[in-house]
């Protein structure tokens, strides 16, 4: 489980964890919309199944948001006096728009994992 999870980190491709998934080698801090490879640079594995196989993604990219905006929301609330002050809520959307970069990338990431076949 936690190879799996460093695999994820890297960008390594769920097949044989030698190539790549995206472009850029590292999946933290990168700004615009990511470039993927559509083939595996080392063993030729297919990352896009079908047309739309990604869809699925944004239903992690928006749990991810989710999860981040709930910690966010926590983590903040010990600054202000009360429980739930609107200064929170520019703060979520400042957390939300950082992260939508980073979110993006691993939601994909995410979504390759768990349709890889694991019977190979």
């Amino acid at each position: 489980m936690s190879s799996t999870i460093a695999h994820i980190l890297n960008n390594d491709c769920p097949h044989c964890h030698q190539g790549k998934i995206f472009k850029e080698k590292s999946i933290f801090f990168k700004f615009g919309f990511p470039k993927m490879n559509s083939h595996c640079s080392h063993c030729q594995y297919k990352f896009e199944k079908e047309p739309g196989f990604f869809f699925g993604a944004m239903y992690v990219s928006y749990g991810l948001t989710v999860a981040e905006s709930i910690a966010t929301y926590v983590i903040a609330q010990f600054f202000f006096d009360k429980a739930f002050d609107l200064r929170l809520i520019p703060i979520i959307g400042v957390v939300i728009i950082a992260m939508a970069s980073f979110n993006i990338r691993l939601s994909r990431l995410l979504w390759i994992y768990m349709f890889k076949n694991y019977s190979m």
